[in-house]
Parts: C-alpha cells; sequence; structure tokens
C-alpha cells in the first residue's frame, strides 16, 4: 500500500545557503530527506527585465502534514525576495512513505 507525501522544490543563490537552508529543515523535522539537485541556470522576468543566473536546487521529501510549515520556513529563511517554492503530491513506496512520516513526526516532551 502506498503513502501520500509532499514533495517540494527551492532554489537558492550558492552551496552555502543550500546547505543552511537543507540542515535546518532535517533539524527541525519538517523533511525527512532534502536531496541538492545541483547546479542550473535560471531565467526569469524581474523587475521589468529578463534576468539569468546560476542556482541550486533543492528537494525536500515531508510528510502531507507538515509540508505548510516546511514551505512557511522555506520561506521565512529564504534570501529571495520571492522564492521559488513548488510543492505537489507524491505516491511513495509503503515503507519509504512510512519512513518520512515517521522522521516528520514532532518530538514528544515528556
Amino acid at each position: 500500500m502506498s503513502v501520500n507525501v509532499t514533495l517540494m522544490l527551492t532554489t537558492v543563490p550558492d552551496a552555502a545557503v543550500a546547505q543552511k537552508l537543507g540542515a535546518e529543515a532535517l533539524a527541525a523535522r519538517l523533511c525527512a530527506c532534502v536531496t541538492q539537485l545541483g547546479s542550473v541556470q535560471s531565467s526569469y522576468h524581474w523587475q521589468g527585465s529578463v534576468e539569468t543566473a546560476r542556482e541550486i536546487q533543492l528537494l525536500f521529501k515531508t510528510s502531507t502534514a507538515r509540508s505548510l510549515e516546511l514551505e512557511q520556513f522555506i520561506h521565512a529563511h529564504h534570501p529571495y525576495d520571492t522564492p521559488e517554492i513548488l510543492s505537489w503530491q507524491a505516491t511513495a513506496s509503503a515503507a519509504y512513505g512510512q519512513w518520512i512520516t515517521a522522521e516528520t513526526q514532532r518530538p514528544l516532551h515528556v
């Protein structure tokens, strides 16, 4: 039986920002895994002109329950004024989906 998960993609300006954003999201249990997809060249409209930039893509894998918090976290910690944050639902294998769900549980404080 498969499990629904959320994939979230963003781009950041460099490897240092990618490492920091990914590590902080993992530490907060907002995702179970973050994959640095590597360097890409992005071209886009910005403030009346077409810009081109080298960026690093990050793909976060999270539970559906934590996806909104992850989006808010990325937005709050991202260096861009208008960060790219794309998310979509995916179907994971039962074992992988259960792992994502388990790793994104809030720790219990007793």
